[in-house]
């Protein structure tokens, strides 16, 4: 992995070692942080995948079958 320094404002700080210490669900702030950028880049996919769906018009598929689509091709 990529080691990083950034510099966050003391409110984000703070809520990323509350949410770490309370959820039981990340080891460290940097887990925490990776989490979020994944969540991040699967919003933008979805993003770009509704807009070029917006501009190419109608499609026959089912909205459970788009959505499961659109599920196997987001990155982990």
């Amino acid at each position: 992995m990529t080691r990083q320094s950034i510099t966050l404002t003391e409110q984000n700080d703070r809520w990323l070692k509350d949410h770490v210490a309370n959820s039981g669900e990340y080891s460290s702030k940097s887990d925490l942080v990776n989490d979020l950028i994944r969540r991040a880049r699967r919003i933008e996919t979805i993003n770009q995948k509704l807009a070029f769906a917006e501009e190419s018009g109608f499609v026959e598929s089912t909205p459970e079958a788009i959505l499961e689509e659109f599920k196997n091709q987001l990155p982990d």
